[in-house]
């Protein structure tokens, strides 16, 4: 039996509602992001940056646009890393029903690996994290589990799983999605657990005909109730969780801010993905004038202005692009306008359309949608049209 110092269970297969209709033929993490790359590609590269080599891809919703991006798995490897990625489709082992039973559901493929830890990622974030800090600080305290937090907004709180702490961050009360928050730490989705301990919890839940099946809802608090070791784990870093239309539009914005809130291009962590040169493993882009980000492989004949514009696609002549995301493949025809709006890959926008939307209001463009120019009607002044009809008239009554 191998014995593995940590492995990482990647859960790649949410629908993604809240991202209709960019999620209506790709799972959630399938999704293009910044230029180049699909959104599970920040987990997985933060895996390679942080040393760990085996990774379980936990797919289900539309697994197939995962499978095909990831069976490239040697865009992950590098000279000094071979990556070992398995994709643990619930076609194999019935629907996953909750995050904790996509877990329990793979027991034997960890039984296999006979990890001593297990780290826990989600598919929809973007983020560069060291996990390699996370584990060294989860052994130092001994715990059983260890959650990776940080603190949000207060109105934003109840979004999220939040917990209180004592003065040495063990975690003393856990909350999921709570309406009236006590507290604005909060759960990133990145758990490590010891294995044996968490393997134990997942055989005992999914008995419980009561329970969620969930990490933040049944796992961590009966942990907590066992007074076992839970300790947080501050995060300091960039990290956003992109699983609605504004959230991912935003996480865009953040890419081109002037004070770059989040580096996209980082030589000291690099990004790898099947869609770059994995020798260079450098985000290829040109920058355009107000703050634009244009891939290299874009057709690039318009006016863009603090967009991101993907791979593939293309921005017609006398074309304005404003505040907007262009995924891959699509074309904005000649004329067109687009401002405030995600726009999808393979969309058409037709010649002299509009698209237009706010910052409140980020208009979406679904996969391979075609959006034609309104007719222009063209009308009569009134004065005009009276006129006519009078002429009319006067004929009418002569032939009577």
């Amino acid at each position: 039996m191998k014995n593995q110092k940590c492995v990482a269970m990647l859960l790649a297969g949410g629908e993604g509602r809240r991202l209709a209709p960019l999620t209506s033929i790709v799972a959630k993490p399938a999704v293009p992001f910044g230029g180049d790359f699909k959104i599970i590609d920040f987990p997985l590269s933060n895996c390679v940056n942080s040393g760990i080599d085996t990774i379980g891809v936990l797919t289900q919703y539309e697994a197939a646009s995962l499978h095909d991006h990831i069976d490239q798995g040697d865009a992950w490897s590098t000279s000094n890393l071979q990556m070992n990625i398995s994709l643990l489709s619930s076609e194999a082992t019935g629907e996953y029903m909750g995050t904790a039973d996509a877990i329990t559901k793979n027991i034997a493929y960890l039984d296999a690996l006979n990890p001593e830890n297990v780290l826990i990622l989600s598919g929809d974030h973007i983020y560069h994290m060291d996990y390699s800090d996370m584990i060294a600080y989860h052994e130092q305290h001994q715990a059983k589990a260890t959650i990776s937090v940080m603190e949000v907004p207060w109105e934003e709180a109840s979004r999220f799983g939040v917990m209180s702490t004592d003065s040495s961050m063990n975690v003393t009360k856990f909350s999921e999605k709570p309406a009236q928050p006590e507290s604005n730490l909060a759960s990133m989705g990145i758990y490590v657990f010891d294995w044996q301990y968490l393997r134990r919890h997942l055989i005992e839940d999914a008995t419980k005909a009561d329970s969620n099946h969930d990490f933040g809802k049944d796992i961590i608090p009966q942990m907590l109730a066992e007074h076992q070791i839970v300790v947080a784990y501050e995060f300091q870093g960039y990290w956003r969780d992109v699983g609605t239309i504004d959230s991912l539009w935003e996480a865009h914005m953040d890419i081109l801010s002037d004070g770059q809130q989040f580096e996209l291009k980082n030589e000291a962590w690099p990004m790898f993905s099947p869609s770059l040169n994995v020798e260079t493993t450098i985000v290829r882009e040109r920058q355009v004038p107000n703050c634009s980000m244009v891939s290299d492989q874009a057709i690039l004949e318009g006016d863009v202005q603090r967009s991101v514009v993907f791979n593939n696609a293309e921005i017609g002549k006398f074309a304005h692009v404003r505040h907007s995301v262009i995924m891959p493949g699509a074309v904005v025809g000649k004329h067109a306008q687009v401002e405030y709006a995600i726009v999808a890959e393979g969309a058409v926008i037709k010649e002299g359309a509009v698209i237009k939307g706010t910052a409140n209001d980020i208009k979406v463009v679904a996969p391979y949608e075609i959006i034609h120019a309104k007719p222009v009607v063209r009308t009569q002044p009134a004065r005009l049209l009276q006129e006519v009809y009078e002429k009319s008239s006067r004929l009418r009554a002569g032939g009577l």
